[in-house]
């Protein structure tokens, strides 16, 4: 029996590389927890599934730069018609829960910043979001700030493969780290974070000091074409995006990750076992 795979949504944090002379971008990973179901110690973007709160038809009211009907217009392939502004919504969401990232703004447009003294707020208020103890939205209401959906720019989309128990349907966002806001991982499904220049992501992934599963592999690899953050997410406007839907074959002795194409990386180790298949 296939499993169907849950809807959810990833933001991919990017910000100018602070390196004196170095021309390119870095990228945000997290570490998930080596106790998770789905690619434990493994790195990723933060992100995680859609709550139903996050498609609920009252949370526009706490969005600008997009509503449901031009999210609808972009992604026109979402399991249901009304969650399309829930992906931009829990993209939002879970980077705030999971690494302390609010993509928002005030009500005068400017970008929320989250400076030192205010940042033990923040912190209660992504531990009572975690608890179920507060709803995201009670969080901007209170603060008086609407999430920056115009911030988040589509950029892929990645469904986990068939045989898999635990399968995700993916939307993949751009989106540039806000000023003045630290990066601090939950403790609790992630556990560590890098700032790394696509390239030495790569690098690191190949001589084995980082695991990566494909989709942030592909996604590094695109990315590594870019110096500007702003060249990233022009990029971004320019793409056609299909699903990839990759397959798990049984390949001179290994299960490899296949592309839509048919094309695979030789070198990666397998991450998934064909579920039928003793080792």
């Amino acid at each position: 029996m296939v499993t169907i795979p849950v809807d959810a949504a990833t933001a991919i944090l990017l910000r100018p590389c602070p390196e004196t002379g170095i021309k390119d971008i870095e990228v945000l990973l997290v570490r998930r927890n080596r106790q998770s179901s789905f690619v434990p110690g493994y790195y990723v973007f933060p992100g995680g599934v859609l709550d139903p709160e996050d498609y609920d038809p009252g949370m526009e009211r706490f969005i600008r730069g997009i509503d449901g009907r031009r999210a609808g217009r972009i992604m026109t392939d979402m399991s249901h018609p009304s969650k399309t502004l829930g992906a931009w919504v829990a993209a939002i969401r879970e980077t705030f829960e999971e690494v302390g990232v609010l993509i928002a703004r005030k009500k005068d447009g400017a970008i929320v910043t989250i400076p030192a003294q205010e940042r033990r707020r923040f912190l209660n208020y992504r531990r009572a979001l975690g608890k179920g103890e507060i709803k995201f939205s009670q969080i901007l209401e209170e603060e008086g700030i609407f999430l920056a959906g115009d911030c988040l720019h589509y950029f892929s989309h990645w469904i986990t493969p068939e045989p898999l128990p635990l399968r995700y349907d993916v939307r993949f966002f751009l989106a540039e780290a806000p000023s003045d806001q630290a990066v601090a991982c939950d403790g609790i499904e992630l556990t560590d974070h890098s700032w790394l220049r696509p390239s030495a992501a790569l690098a690191d992934y190949e001589a084995g000091r980082i695991g990566m599963v494909l989709p942030q592999i592909m996604t590094l690899v695109e990315l590594s074409r870019f110096r500007t953050v702003s060249e990233a997410i022009a990029s971004s406007g320019q793409r056609n995006i299909a699903a990839n839907l990759t397959r798990i074959r049984h390949i001179d002795g290994q299960d490899v990750e296949v592309m839509p194409d048919g094309t695979f990386m030789e070198i990666r180790p397998p991450v998934y076992a064909w579920p039928d298949h003793k080792k």
